[in-house]
């Protein structure tokens, strides 16, 4: 063989190796844009009436393998629902090049914070009732910065090829929030602010204590952070502000920390759960709840061991369950409260609910996803979950590292357990729970079978 022939096949060997190895690198794109409604526009509960130096973030990753992209995104707002939810999904799967059901977008429910529900805004507007809360302008506005963002972060998208996974405990924060009889019914509920003392006193009750992290890395250095965490994330609202509250400071005290990685937050199977064993109301609560979620986050993130990763070890897995609908959900009613201007429906999310409960009747499924890389495993879920799903889940992989996103679509609102809606308490009464005690087992058999997979 001639030398310039060898020297020539050598460089096309060493080319070729070069783009296989390239190629066997996932890539992972980042976007963070600010999510704060304008001064004068409407929160869930309020009108905007000033700042603050914490505003709302989105922020998420773009993961990019063998197959098509998968969207994560988590969102300082208190709900994303029905078909406010399809349209995100819709717009940030066409920004990236991929499908809707590769698409997960995840409220972190705090309470100073937008709703959108772009359903229950028609049927507001064409029964010539304001929409309130459900106007969809500002979301609109947002939406399309959003998909500009997650374009931008697919096209620049960087390899990474480990995978890191941590977890650690989170001292005196999350506490249960539905507080039990000797009956066995729930006899109060300690909500995110309790004042009464012998609330408080109350034991902790079920939780999931663990902050889950998982981190994309290119060798040595973090790309990005994820982490997962079950509560309800409120330590006081109603100012005015729209501000992330202790978990937007968690977040913001970790990305000083370590700087050269996007930190993405995510709330867990949080619906029964609330810092109100550790939690007055006072201001001051909201840095020291911060702080220690935060703390919880640095210990994990010191216990994170790294594994290394291909396109092959990346996969994402979704399942479209249809959830079963309250019996106490009447559209001829609710029609008709609409039309009398009932100021309990109007007040009480009625449009939500009436938007969800056609939907249903429509035939509509919500996708539950999972992200598989390496050994992690990330479910994403709807509604206010009830930590037992949670718990659940981790049980049913103990030879697998499981995380749980929680606040998907938020139109079932809260979703119990079978045996809860039995129980009493806040969170399965008519108006707070829009699915059937039958939900349990719909649900449960989706996490099972992505998990199996």
């Amino acid at each position: 063989m001639f030398p310039r022939t060898r020297s020539l096949l050598l460089c096309l060997f060493w080319s070729w190796m070069v783009a296989v190895t390239l190629l066997a690198q996932p890539r992972v794109g980042l976007f963070d844009i600010d999510a704060s409604p304008p001064v004068g526009s409407r929160m869930a509960y309020d009108p905007v009436t000033n700042v603050w130096d914490l505003g709302l973030r989105a922020r998420g990753v773009v993961v990019l393998g063998g197959d098509r992209p998968v969207v994560l995104c988590a969102l300082d707002w208190i709900g994303i629902a029905n078909e406010g939810h399809d349209e995100f999904r819709r717009r940030l799967a066409a920004a990236a090049g991929t499908t809707m059901d590769r698409v997960a977008v995840h409220a972190l429910h705090q309470h100073d914070a937008p709703e959108c529900d772009f359903g229950a805004e028609v049927i507001l507007r064409e029964a010539g009732v304001s929409p309130w809360n459900y106007d969809g302008t500002f979301a609109r506005e947002f939406l399309g910065r959003l998909s500009n963002a997650v374009a931008r972060a697919t096209a620049e998208a960087r390899p990474f090829n480990q995978v890191g996974t941590g977890q650690a405990e989170v001292r005196e924060v999350a506490s249960n929030r539905r507080i039990f009889g000797p009956d066995g019914k729930v006899r109060a509920v300690r909500y995110t602010t309790t004042t009464d003392p012998a609330l408080r006193a109350e034991p902790e009750g079920l939780i999931d204590p663990m902050v889950s992290l998982v981190s994309f890395w290119k060798d040595d250095r973090p790309v990005a952070v994820l982490s997962y965490y079950a509560t309800h994330p409120q330590s006081y609202y109603r100012t005015g502000v729209a501000n992330p509250d202790f978990p937007g400071i968690a977040r913001f005290l970790r990305q000083i920390a370590v700087p050269e990685a996007l930190h993405v937050h995510f709330n867990g199977a949080g619906g029964n759960l609330g810092a109100g064993k550790y939690n007055d109301g006072s201001p001051g609560n909201r840095r020291l709840l911060g702080e220690r979620l935060a703390d919880g986050m640095r210990r994990a993130w010191e216990a994170t061991r790294r594994e290394p990763v291909t396109t092959n070890d990346l996969r994402w897995r979704s399942e479209a369950v249809a959830l079963p609908v309250s019996r106490h959900l009447d559209e001829e009613r609710m029609v008709a409260q609409l039309k009398g201007r009932d100021a309990g429906f109007l007040t009480a999310n009625g449009a939500g609910r009436l938007a969800w409960l056609r939907r249903a009747k429509a035939g509509h499924r919500i996708d539950v996803g999972c992200l598989s890389l390496g050994k992690a495993r990330v479910l994403h879920l709807p509604g206010e979950l009830f930590v037992e799903y949670q718990l659940a889940a981790k049980a049913e992989r103990k030879d697998l590292f499981v995380a749980m996103a929680a606040y998907g679509d938020y139109g079932p609102y809260y979703i119990g357990t079978t045996v809860a809606y039995t129980e009493g308490g806040y969170e399965t009464e008519p108006r707070s729970s829009n699915v059937a005690p039958e939900v349990e087992p719909v649900l449960m058999g989706a996490i099972r079978r992505l998990l199996r997979d």
